[in-house]
């Protein structure tokens, strides 16, 4: 019997999942599945600048998990890029940071957010 697999934590949900080429010519493009925990990786390392120890932390899965996903990650982007691919993100084994849990506001997308909350009150 295989082993369970583990839920990746990650911040959010991304609002915009599908990217790809514009104008004439796109509808020949192929369709490429980018998991919500690929997406948090790219997130994590790339744009938040997080080491891959940090965001295995943070999603609370090995480091070699998140080197895995991550590689997986830049060859679904590179395709993007180079191939003129359309790239949809949805499902994954993930679950949402709840607002007590630890790491919630690690997202810049919520840490401002968060910091607004606070001087409103």
């Amino acid at each position: 019997m295989p082993r369970p697999r583990k839920w990746r934590k990650v911040c959010c949900v991304p609002e915009r999942t599908i990217f790809g080429p514009l104008g004439p010519g796109k509808e020949n493009s192929e369709l490429v599945i980018m998991t919500i925990g690929e997406y948090e990786t790219i997130r994590l390392i790339d744009y938040e600048g997080m080491t891959q120890e940090e965001c295995s932390e943070s999603m609370g899965v090995a480091r070699t998990t998140v080197q895995r996903i991550y590689n997986l990650a830049r060859k679904k982007l590179a395709g993007l890029l180079v191939n003129g691919d359309i790239v949809r993100i949805e499902g994954g084994d993930v679950h949402l940071y709840g607002d007590s849990e630890q790491g919630f506001g690690r997202c810049r997308r919520h840490r401002g957010g968060m910091a607004n909350q606070n001087n409103a009150e």
